[in-house]
């Protein structure tokens, strides 16, 4: 923690000047040379704000292509061992667009549109100048097919649909001043150099704002996928842990938290709301209980278990990943397979869903176990029986909590604070510098500044 507080305090007085300048789990029911954003595809796709829901243009595809589009966006790991140092070089050429006076503000009622000149078009492409999503010298004349080219550059940086239209959320994040970005930075190098991850020539990650996860093989995403994460009230945890076995047509038991909330809601308002959901009631030995015999007011903490048994009405789908950890929280199917068509993909109790997540089995189970391909993993899910196949060697994961950070193309990406854990952090982080700050001139404690 005391690298990046010194990493803030040095930024904070890089952009004090500018600053003064410009001062205006499943449901039961998502210092190198200074860097520059660079014009190139980002890692991870779109990822609107909370308050902007809704279906994205691949409504209509499937898995394998919905999976396919996001490799195809670029092969950069968003997380490997040089992210932190990335992250720096990162902040560091954000601090100099701040001391360099920053971006102006674009009106929110100004409109734009190709081959239309309007009032804002320098404006606009003075912004992404300073952001080098457009070249230096592109700084007059109207909206035409080169700035729509840097719309759309700088849509993908920040995990929204390259429309290359000026959208009211593309207006928005263009208005985000660049101490905020800045702040988005720290938190987030904050937060990356305080994992202790052990990576390994093969490994998985889930960048949680983003909503997608990539299975990285040496060095390189081989596979990235749309993930399904936490809702706001009921956060992904961050970890790491190792993935241990592959599951196929699992039971689903249902946590004792949802068992006493939803579970038991459900089962007030329908008595035959377990047999319909194919969920039984067991004890503490396994045995079926009647659940005419459970107490369903929900005031307590349950003394038995739902379980939910396999089949296309599994909330897990058809796989389930474990990776042991704290949390009890795994990766898996869903057989709600809709949702990965949206932008908005917070809408789980914890967990993670896995769109085309056969896919990922396959590639977990490669190349040890060269009998489970995605053709035989098909034929083992069809025959409908449970299936635990171990991993012959452990595959690393890590679930990250990254706003912002800089893949090895140089391109920084940013993403929305789904969580707000930047300021928090921030705040905390603020509080141990002036805590170190005083410290330091005390003579009973000036060996903690050390």
């Amino acid at each position: 923690m005391r690298t990046t507080t010194i990493l803030a305090v040095t930024l904070l007085l890089a952009i004090a000047p500018a600053f003064a300048q410009n001062a205006g789990l499943p449901g039961a029911a998502n210092l190198a040379p200074v860097a520059r954003p660079a014009a190139t595809p980002p890692a991870g796709g779109p990822t609107p704000a909370r308050t902007m829901p809704g279906k994205s243009a691949v409504a209509a595809s499937t898995p394998e292509s919905r999976s396919a589009a996001a490799l195809a966006l670029s092969h950069e790991p968003t997380f490997d061992e040089g992210t932190a140092q990335r992250i720096r070089e990162a902040a560091l050429s954000y601090s100099d667009i701040a001391i360099r006076g920053g971006w102006a503000l674009i009106p929110a009622d100004a409109k734009f549109a190709i081959g239309v000149a309007g009032p804002h078009d320098d404006l606009l492409r003075q912004r992404l100048i300073s952001s080098d999503d457009l070249a230096a010298d592109k700084t007059t004349g109207p909206f035409d097919e080169v700035v729509a080219e840097a719309v759309k550059r700088f849509q993908a940086r920040h995990g929204l649909a390259a429309t290359a239209t000026v959208t009211p959320r593309t207006l928005a994040a263009l208005n985000v001043s660049v101490q905020k970005r800045i702040r988005q930075l720290e938190a987030s190098l904050e937060r990356i150099q305080n994992i202790n991850f052990q990576f390994g020539p093969r490994y998985v990650v889930v960048n949680i704002p983003a909503a997608f996860a990539e299975a990285v093989e040496n060095d390189v995403v081989a596979r990235r996928y749309r993930v399904i994460v936490g809702k706001t009230e009921k956060p992904s945890p961050t970890l790491t842990a190792e993935i241990t076995s592959v599951n196929l047509n699992p039971t689903w038991t249902v946590p004792s938290s949802i068992a006493k909330t939803e579970i038991s809601a459900h089962m007030r308002k329908d008595p035959s709301y377990l047999s319909r959901m194919h969920m039984e009631v067991l004890d503490a030995r396994d045995n079926p209980l009647d659940p005419g015999s459970v107490d369903w007011s929900g005031t307590r903490t349950p003394n038995f278990t739902v379980r939910q048994q396999n089949g296309a009405w599994n909330a897990l789908g058809a796989v389930k990943i474990d990776m042991p950890n704290p949390y009890s929280v795994y990766m898996h199917d869903t057989n709600q397979r809709n949702l990965f068509s949206d932008d908005y993909r917070f809408d789980s109790h914890g967990c993670t869903r896995v769109d085309n997540v056969r896919d990922l089995a396959a590639w977990l189970l490669q190349p040890e176990l060269a009998k489970w391909n995605r053709t035989a993993i098909d034929a083992a899910i069809a025959t409908g029986q449970r299936q635990d196949v171990v991993l012959p060697k452990k595959v690393p994961v890590a679930w990250i909590y990254l706003t912002a950070w800089m893949t090895r193309d140089q391109t920084i990406q940013f993403r929305t604070d789904i969580y707000d854990q930047d300021e928090q952090l921030l705040e905390a982080t603020a509080e141990e510098a002036a805590f170190f700050s005083q410290a330091a001139n005390h003579p009973l404690t000036a060996h903690m500044a050390q």
